[in-house]
């Protein structure tokens, strides 16, 4: 571990067998993640809910993330409620068609619902729901979480409509294709609603904590804290805002060309790039130590 940050230990041998030819990429899933922010007091900046993964999670254990996941078949259900930008909207926002736009953020909404507790619903198209604490709620999110039923109908059991007005497209990032689990994933940001709060509801993680973006960043670059770019990334694109409205302002202006990591054989050993982002950089030697991850 470099800086807190996670290099799975079989992406070397993964690289070699890219670029011999001998690795099929595997297709990404498409997912979504939200950046839930919470204003601070006295000019502090925003604070960005993050949970860690579990260390014995296949992906990223023990890293520290957003919560999110992979789209449902399901989120593309055309009855679900919905309030806010058109469907037309959003496909041309994040460069997909109706269908996959409206699962994405679907997605987006169902899993802060499903790992924090947190819904971005309201009864109206100009309403978001307050306390979603209870055994009743609870009841709800538990069958969401075992699909037993699909979002849209969760919804219509609740009379409430996706507030699709609630989130901001921030970027997107795609999985490396030498990596075994990939995922094209839409980053959104989000403001906590008033009367809700966050909860650690997920079962992937061991840990939550509200944090500023800058503080996150600060436990990277000590080693204490483990991200993987896109986190690291985001959070530095998160510091410098002084509230969360000012945040989703400019997300409509976000450049959403998916970032993918990309490989070459250089010297004799590899080099990892991510483009536009020069930090994350890294030279794999072609015979790394047993054992042994990216330096």
């Amino acid at each position: 571990m470099a800086n807190g940050q996670w290099f799975p230990q079989d992406w070397p041998e993964r690289i070699r067998a890219l670029a011999r030819g001998t690795l099929t990429p595997v297709v990404p899933r498409r997912a979504a993640t939200v950046m839930l922010l919470k204003d601070g007091g006295a000019g502090a900046g925003p604070s960005v809910h993050m949970l860690r993964r579990r260390a014995s999670m296949a992906f990223a254990g023990g890293a520290y993330a957003y919560p999110g996941g992979g789209v449902d078949p399901r989120d593309e259900e055309r009855g679900i409620r919905w309030a806010g930008p058109t469907r037309a909207w959003w496909a041309r926002r994040l460069d997909v068609d109706e269908v996959a736009a409206q699962a994405i953020v679907c997605a987006a909404v169902r899993e802060t619902y499903e790992e924090a507790g947190v819904l971005l619903a309201g009864a109206a198209p100009d309403t978001v729901v307050g306390d979603t604490t209870g055994a009743d709620w609870e009841a709800d999110r538990a069958d969401l979480v075992d699909r037993k039923v699909s979002f849209a109908e969760f919804l219509d059991r609740r009379g409430l409509v996706l507030r699709s007005d609630l989130l901001g497209a921030w970027t997107r990032w795609i999985t490396p294709e030498f990596e075994a689990r990939r995922y094209d994933t839409f980053f959104f940001v989000a403001a906590l609603p008033p009367g809700q709060r966050t909860r650690n509801a997920s079962t992937e993680a061991d840990r939550t904590v509200w944090i500023r973006p800058g503080e996150a960043v600060a436990g990277y670059e000590r080693g204490d804290l483990l991200m993987m770019p896109p986190t690291l990334a985001t959070l530095r694109q998160l510091a410098p805002y002084a509230a969360a409205a000012d945040a989703l302002a400019d997300a409509p202006a976000r450049d959403l060309t998916p970032v993918l990591a990309r490989a070459r054989l250089e010297d004799g050993g590899i080099v990892l790039t991510w483009p536009g982002h020069d930090e994350f950089t890294r030279h794999v030697p072609t015979d790394p130590p047993t054992g042994g991850a990216p330096a």
